[in-house]
């Protein structure tokens, strides 16, 4: 696309410019079908891989900290358990998923989005479950649609997104009650206690039971009780 060549005031210039109908009209077209290609590679490639669990998380992270040996011992013990790893496929807490479901013989998926930074798939993903995107939307419709749960790491803005986005969805029951659970009370503390006491206690934005949607741990032996749990109330199994 001509905008990866472009600095970033070109690209705010190129975005406020006047355009002809006819020019949007051709753009727009266009982008129609890239998405619609992305969805129905994603659908075609995703309903194949049976019961996941996401793995959200900072690509920042480096593989000698306590967050990615976490990570990685996590998705070891979920795809133990019989449950599929997906993750944004790229370094990280990615990496450390990934790595964690090829060390325990379970799927691993990655769905990886072009950046100009911080993104490359890494070698951990099962070869016919590498997947591409373009949109970061579509993408993200594939993390929650072929999910049964979500674990999200420490991380920054993207991770940050997926979890409300998870959380915002279950809340409006747009989809199913699946586990959210956050690793790492020393990380997640401060931003659940805002949550409680200015935007749930003070401002009144959100019902205080959506805080029963969100789960606090700090070991993958928790992680997966949480999961164990919340399967064993529905009589399900990570096979169903």
């Amino acid at each position: 696309m001509r905008e990866e060549f472009l600095n970033e005031d070109d690209k705010i210039q190129e975005k406020l410019k006047q355009k002809t109908w006819n020019e949007i009209r051709t753009n727009d077209s266009w982008a129609i079908f890239k998405i619609m290609s992305e969805f129905v590679n994603g659908y075609e490639s995703m309903a194949r891989i049976g019961p996941c669990v996401s793995i959200f998380g900072s690509a920042r992270t480096k593989p000698d900290t306590k967050y990615y040996l976490l990570a990685e011992k996590i998705a070891y013990k979920i795809s133990k358990a019989g449950y599929g790893v997906i993750t944004g496929g790229g370094p990280g807490i990615m990496e450390a998923g990934n790595k964690g479901a090829h060390n325990g013989e379970g799927t691993s998926v990655g769905l990886n989005i072009e950046l100009p930074f911080e993104q490359h798939y890494n070698p951990y993903i099962d070869k016919d479950k590498n997947l591409n995107f373009d949109y970061f939307f579509v993408r993200k419709v594939m993390f929650v649609k072929y999910s049964q749960g979500f674990v999200v790491m420490p991380g920054g803005f993207g991770t940050l997104d997926e979890l409300f986005e998870a959380v915002t969805l279950i809340q409006t029951k747009k989809i199913g009650k699946f586990p959210i659970i956050l690793v790492g009370t020393e990380f997640w503390s401060g931003l659940i206690d805002w949550i409680k006491t200015v935007m749930i206690d003070k401002e009144h934005n959100a019902n205080p039971d959506d805080m029963n949607l969100i789960k606090i741990v700090d070991t993958e032996d928790e992680v997966l009780e949480a999961l164990d749990n919340f399967y064993k109330k529905y009589n399900l199994s990570p096979n169903f």
